[in-house]
């Protein structure tokens, strides 16, 4: 006669699961893999299923059914796709504006991460739209050509030499790289300078006399720009332009994607840094500020709590919100995937400035 059983089902879904019932693959991933789409911990439901036999089997069988499932890959990628949804319905069909700059630019695995970023936001439904700097590469190139970097007051010094390899290194190499390695990743990047159809229009700086060719944005005509948006494409902008006579201009990234945003109308400027955000302390990197409005970031400025490098970053985000950009954000570029945390999570990983 077949032993009697009965089935006890134990399951647990309040407290989130140990680390010790994590495959080690889940166990070893690095927090900022992850961190961008989870805003609290991942809760699981361990259940186990208890099957006894009748006091005459000397066999008790213990086996766990779903835990397998709970620590599945998968399923874990699952849960953040699934924690992710209310974030793309918040920024979906909206144009982000996008500062690629810094050692995020400089580091292979930081460029592939930024780039895997934007296409992936981009397939989304978001309107992702990058303006590139190239400081490190433009310094490479007149060093090759025996050429001296030269700056004045932390803005480079342009001749007409200097002007004429900013133009090639910018337009002809650093763009048409990043247009390769967005196309290569699954989305479709157009790559432009402030020169084509009159996207930006440039003025010589009041400081001209000591820098040279470098600009300032007069004006943005966004009309060649804004079709490629809604088609879904990725313009990637060097931050190059020409005045009425035809006379290129070195002009700062910064500027550019802040005017670009204001232009478009966009929800977010993000700008990617080496720094982690403005902080309140400058000496002390915890003292992280996460939300600010424009009059806080003006007193901080006159308090000197921004000083130095972050006060024309800062300055460019005040103007982009005083224009109708709805965000800013200056976020930390060396932190992998932190255009994702910015944009998919509740908290954040820089500092959001408010109009």
């Amino acid at each position: 006669m077949a032993a009697a059983s009965k089935t006890l089902n134990l399951s647990s879904s309040t407290s989130p699961i140990s680390s010790s019932f994590l495959s080690p693959t889940l166990r070893n991933l690095k927090r900022s893999n992850l961190s961008f789409l989870l805003s609290r911990s991942a809760s699981n439901n361990a259940s186990f299923s208890i099957r006894a036999t009748s006091l005459s089997s000397p066999t008790t069988h213990i086996t766990a059914t779903s835990t397998s499932q709970s620590e599945s890959p998968d399923r874990f990628r699952v849960d953040i796709l699934s924690e992710s949804l209310p974030y793309i319905q918040k920024f979906r069909g909206k144009t982000i504006v996008v500062k690629y700059g810094g050692a995020a630019m400089k580091v292979p695995e930081l460029k592939a991460s930024v780039v895997s970023d934007l296409v992936l936001l981009s397939c989304v439904g978001l309107r992702p739209v990058l303006v590139h700097g190239g400081g490190p590469e433009i310094n490479h190139w007149l060093q090759l050509l025996n050429i001296q970097p030269l700056f004045h007051e932390g803005l480079r010094v342009t001749d007409a030499k200097t002007m004429e390899i900013v133009s090639m290194v910018l337009v002809g190499k650093v763009n048409k790289d990043l247009v390769s390695l967005i196309n290569k990743a699954g989305a479709t990047a157009v790559g432009l300078s402030g020169m084509d159809g009159r996207l930006l229009m440039a003025r010589p700086t009041p400081n001209s006399a000591h820098l040279g060719f470098v600009g300032e944005v007069s004006r943005v005509d966004s009309t060649i720009l804004q079709p490629l948006v809604d088609n879904g494409h990725i313009p990637v902008i060097a931050s190059v332009a020409a005045d009425e006579s035809g006379q290129s201009y070195n002009i700062n990234a910064d500027t550019v994607a802040g005017e670009l945003a204001a232009a478009l109308g966009a929800e977010k400027l993000i700008l990617l840094t080496d720094v982690a955000g403005i902080l309140e302390n400058r000496d002390d990197p915890k003292s992280l500020v996460k939300e600010i409005d424009i009059k806080g970031v003006k007193k901080m400025i006159a308090e000197k709590k921004v000083a130095g490098g972050m006060i024309p970053k800062v300055n460019c985000c005040v103007r982009s919100l005083a224009q109708g950009v709805r965000t800013a954000s200056i976020i930390d570029g060396r932190v992998h995937h932190s255009l994702l945390h910015e944009i998919m999570s509740e908290e954040g990983i820089g500092t959001m400035i408010t109009g």
